[in-house]
């Protein structure tokens, strides 16, 4: 925190319950911490732990994280995935799409003569 400049002031902490796993204990006690910093609004939620210690000193961690990427301008691994993601659903193009009919009809043309038990010698 000290090297980023950043001070304790700057985060805001509340303790909510967890959820999940845990029956009686989890609905009994706020060991969930919610952080967040106010100069760049962004905010960690933290349940990983049944101590709130643990998961206050997680918090914090995964926010110096976020801010320190944000401040680097990188993408985090999960926004780079999900953009892999998106550009493998994406339409393809109409030349894209000629290509591998063309490809697919050039398939088609091999099995066809290989049934009718003519196979031409591709020569070199």
């Amino acid at each position: 925190m000290q090297r980023m400049g950043i001070r304790e002031q700057d985060f805001r902490e509340t303790f909510v319950r967890a959820a999940g796993r845990g029956g009686q204990k989890v609905n009994k006690t706020s060991s969930c911490v919610f952080l967040s910093h106010l100069p760049t609004g962004l905010s960690v939620k933290c349940q990983r732990s049944r101590s709130r210690a643990l998961n206050r000193f997680l918090a914090r961690r995964q926010l110096l994280d976020k801010i320190e990427r944000l401040r680097e301008g990188r993408l985090s691994k999960e926004q780079q995935r999900i953009a892999k993601i998106r550009r493998q659903k994406r339409k393809r193009s109409k030349r894209a799409k000629e290509k591998v009919l063309a490809g697919k009809r050039q398939q088609a043309e091999k099995k066809k003569l290989r049934s009718e038990g003519t196979i031409p010698f591709e020569e070199e």
